[in-house]
């Protein structure tokens, strides 16, 4: 911030370094209570952070918390069709009212809003952003111990607003099992840094394949890195998650929340020590 600065930020922006990225969070829905916002990021696209996003948000319901996701990936949004909704959200008076998957868990995406689910949405970057921030705002959430957010690939405008605008407790990162996965932890930590929010742990998808005969793991995407990279970071893994044709197939149907499974236990530790 320069020596003459007016201390109004509308002449610098989000640009100005003296500006706390803190200030800048919407208030939510008058009707909404949420108490903890986790983030699902990856570095590049791919990875199965949609994937992620609802594991994540299953293993918190079955515990018993009220669980919520927000679908900020307006482009690409496919949480809808792996929970299997179909219903269109509405609105009241007191704003839009997010459509509950079979076990209570609240949902808001673009999907649930066009007339038909395949149809392209063209926007420009502001006004993804702006979506973000209307669901945020304009959705009555109600009483919500874990929100997730499923975020877009990458660091572009999508990241920025919901790091600035929503209070995120924490990100989670998702990598595969690749040489570049180095780079995609690298982008998702120093995001994660410049805004001032700390990374709960990494969670390695598409990390093997078990033989159905013989019970082998074998590593289609070569040897894993997750442990060193962890290890250089400072990040705890909360889980490996490996390719399961049953899983893929209950996701395709929009079964996923009757799949049962253990390897993301770690993230249930994590969340109970974050919960109020």
């Amino acid at each position: 911030m320069s020596s003459e600065c007016s201390s109004n930020c509308s002449s610098c922006g989000a640009s100005c370094s003296q500006r706390d990225p803190k200030s800048m969070i919407k208030p939510q829905n008058a009707k909404s209570n949420i108490k903890k916002v986790i983030a699902v990021v990856s570095g590049k696209g791919g990875v199965g952070k949609s994937m992620v996003t609802a594991l994540s948000a299953i293993s918190s319901s079955r515990m018993g918390y009220n669980t919520a996701i927000l679908d900020a990936d307006i482009t690409g949004p496919s949480i809808p069709h792996m929970f299997g909704l179909t219903d269109k959200a509405m609105g009241t008076e007191d704003g839009m009212i997010p459509i509950e998957s079979a076990n209570g868990i609240k949902n808001m995406s673009i999907n649930l809003l066009l007339d038909n689910e395949s149809d392209p949405v063209a926007w420009r970057g502001p006004i993804l952003g702006s979506v973000v921030e209307q669901f945020w705002q304009e959705v009555v959430w109600g009483d919500v111990d874990f929100m997730f957010v499923d975020m877009p690939p990458g660091t572009g405008d999508v990241l920025l607003t919901t790091f600035q605008s929503l209070p995120v407790s924490g990100i989670i990162v998702v990598t595969s099992p690749q040489d570049l996965v180095s780079m995609i932890v690298s982008k998702a930590v120093k995001m994660a840094e410049q805004m001032d929010i700390p990374i709960l742990g990494i969670i390695e998808n598409m990390s093997y394949l078990e033989c159905p005969d013989c019970g082998k793991k074998i590593e289609l995407f070569g040897k894993s890195h997750l442990d060193e990279i962890a290890a250089k970071y400072g990040i705890e893994i909360l889980g490996r998650i490996p390719i399961l044709p049953d899983l893929a197939a209950m996701a395709d149907n929009g079964d996923i929340e009757n799949f049962n499974y253990d390897f993301l236990d770690p993230i249930m530790t994590v969340l109970k020590g974050i919960a109020d």
